[in-house]
């Protein structure tokens, strides 16, 4: 019982549950919007949560396994635990766990690849494809700069719309819209980590884009994709006449300006850690707040 329950700690290290919330929040945002507009269907709605936390976890294993491969995972890393850097898993089953992770989100989301046609095949496979392009060999989107434009679109506009469009059957612009909310966070917890990494990803060749633009750029777009998150809803409501309850993520303001403070002054990548818990918390109470003001004006 012991050794199973060892296990089980070391598969949830690796899951990274911190990061959870990146898929958690988008299905929320979506699902409120398709209630809103009485076209709630609780099972696909069930189904694409599933099928995002399967791509999440399948998109954590599979980084913890190339960065181990290719050397980006070394002993003088900062940041939380790399199972396979510390010897915990054995490579080749960390490959196969991945592989496992992105089958069960494929089998989630088979009803609604039948219920959506086409459209939700393709977000699938574009979703699974970008999740092992992201950190996989030279030309990875981490080591081309671009993983953060990935991160924005899958994590934004493409879950929040996908989450809708599998209850709804249609995707209106200001859905895709407000995906830029949650995306935008998503962008801020991958600046911290990178912000955080950039000596050692410097150090063995991976060219992030904190690597190529500098720390500082790295914390001014912080600041900016999150307080511009939180700009979002107003837009939403006056340009598009959305409820204005759902601009309530702006009493958020000030945890915003202490995170990004913190991340500006901060120069032990060690103490990085726990922001990167709490900007995944504030993407959630993003979510969350959003939600119910879009639902309960």
């Amino acid at each position: 019982m012991a050794t199973a329950t060892s296990q089980l700690r070391v598969w949830l290290w690796a899951a990274r549950p911190k990061t959870l919330g990146a898929a958690v929040a988008p299905v929320f945002v979506g699902t409120a919007l398709a209630v809103e507009k009485g076209a709630w269907h609780p099972g696909a709605a069930a189904l694409a949560l599933l099928s995002a936390v399967f791509i999440q976890v399948g998109v954590n294993y599979h980084n913890d396994y190339t960065d181990y491969l290719q050397g980006a995972d070394t002993d003088d890393r900062v940041g939380p635990l790399r199972v396979t850097q510390a010897g915990l898993v054995a490579p080749d089953t960390m490959r196969q766990a991945t592989i496992g992770m992105f089958g069960a989100a494929v089998l989630a989301g088979g009803y609604l690849i039948v219920r959506g046609g086409w459209p939700v095949l393709a977000i699938g496979v574009a979703s699974i494809a970008t999740a092992i392009w992201y950190t996989a060999g030279s030309y990875s989107l981490a080591s081309l700069g671009l993983a953060d434009l990935a991160v924005f679109v899958f994590f934004g506009p493409v879950a929040v719309g996908g989450t809708y469009y599998v209850q709804a059957l249609a995707c209106p612009p200001e859905v895709i819209a407000a995906g830029a909310g949650p995306g935008l966070f998503s962008v801020g917890i991958l600046l911290v980590n990178n912000i955080r990494d950039v000596a050692n990803d410097r150090a063995v060749g991976k060219r992030t884009l904190v690597v190529r633009t500098g720390r500082r750029v790295g914390v001014w777009l912080y600041g900016a994709c999150l307080s511009a998150a939180l700009l979002l809803p107003v837009g939403l409501a006056a340009g598009a006449g959305g409820p204005w309850g759902a601009v309530a993520p702006i009493v958020l303001l000030p945890l915003v300006v202490r995170h990004t403070r913190t991340l500006a002054t901060t120069d032990d990548p060690e103490a990085l850690n726990p922001l990167l818990g709490a900007t995944g918390r504030l993407l959630v109470l993003w979510a969350l707040l959003f939600s119910a003001g879009w639902l309960l004006s």
